[in-house]
């Protein structure tokens, strides 16, 4: 494998034929398909990129090098043969780390974790093994998934500006999803450690509703809210894995018992009379005006196409307090 002719952020010097990492993951996955590139070489190709970019942005906290190439040439061998998984066979990801995975350190970004191993797979993990995915490593995480990483720890660094915040808890997954090195990512939220990053990093994530995946094996902060969604590239990245990890599980009975529709292909389903709230001032008061303006036209855009969109208001933290 030639090294990567361009750096993290975004300004190829090759075109993305010899440039894996700049494809979608539906993107890769199709030619993955097809046989016109290599799970195992685009494995190699991701590896690369972690070892010389990831010193400076501290996504990874555990890189399994040789388990991946290993999934990678299993799914190489598999495809050849003509029994091709789905759109996640054989596409490197990478899973935040406070998600299980048999045999690998999963610390939830705690020193009081540093050692703990799990002898099984979250079940999220084990659907996405089934899918075929070859797993990367283990993305940083806030200490406990809140607020900051441990002292010990050099927090991720957002690739676009490292001046710039990378979000919170999945500050890792968003990194290195927008550095291109994993074709996506799994992680959690629980007040908007998915959608953070993702808007940090300009990337697409999905906090699913509450019960749609499984959290088994996944370290709780909030039982009552915590999700375990995608980071991705695109919406149709991010429904491609949602379609995967969604649905019920006898390991976790606050799961949903309803069925997973097939979210690609509802992406391009009319939303006409689709009921959407917006808490104006909130949104748009006390922000940047390009944040601002850029909810505006989306809602313009959302109207546009048919979205009922309505005012809301929800109350604010402290003033709830004041008043009660």
């Amino acid at each position: 494998m030639s090294r990567p002719l361009s750096d993290p952020r975004g300004r190829p010097s090759a075109s993305p034929i010899t440039t894996p990492w700049l494809r979608t993951l539906t993107g890769l996955s199709e030619q993955i398909r097809t046989k016109s590139i290599s799970p195992v070489e685009v494995t190699h190709h991701l590896l690369d990129r972690i070892s010389e970019y990831d010193r400076s942005l501290a996504s990874y906290i555990t890189v399994t090098a040789d388990p991946a190439l290993k999934q990678a040439s299993v799914a190489e061998k598999e495809i050849c043969s003509g029994r091709w998984r789905g759109p996640l066979h054989g596409v490197p990801i990478a899973l935040k780390d406070l998600i299980s995975k048999k045999g690998v350190a999963t610390t939830a970004g705690m020193s009081l974790y540093k050692a703990h191993v799990p002898d099984f797979d979250a079940t999220v993990v084990e659907r996405l093994s089934q899918a075929g995915a070859v797993f990367l490593g283990k993305l940083k995480t806030t200490e406990g998934a809140l607020f900051n990483h441990h002292p010990s720890i050099v927090p991720p660094r957002n690739p676009w500006n490292i001046d710039y915040w990378p979000g919170a808890s999945s500050s890792g997954p968003g990194v290195a999803v927008a550095a291109g090195l994993s074709f996506a990512a799994l992680a959690t939220d629980t007040g908007g450690s998915i959608r953070v990053p993702s808007g940090c990093c300009g990337l697409t994530g999905i906090k699913p509703t509450w019960g749609r995946v499984s959290r088994f094996g996944v370290f709780p902060l909030a039982n009552s809210l915590d999700c375990v969604g995608p980071i991705a590239r695109s919406a149709m990245d991010a429904a491609a894995i949602l379609g995967v990890i969604a649905g019920s599980d006898p390991s976790d009975p606050t799961t949903l018992k309803v069925s997973v529709p097939s979210y690609l292909n509802r992406l391009e389903d009319d939303i006409r009379g689709l009921r959407i709230g917006i808490n104006r001032s909130f949104a748009t008061e006390g922000v940047h005006a390009e944040v601002a303006n850029a909810l505006i036209e989306t809602e313009a855009t959302f109207i546009g196409l048919g979205a009922d969109v309505r005012e809301i208001a929800v109350p604010i933290r402290n003033e709830s307090l004041t008043h009660s």
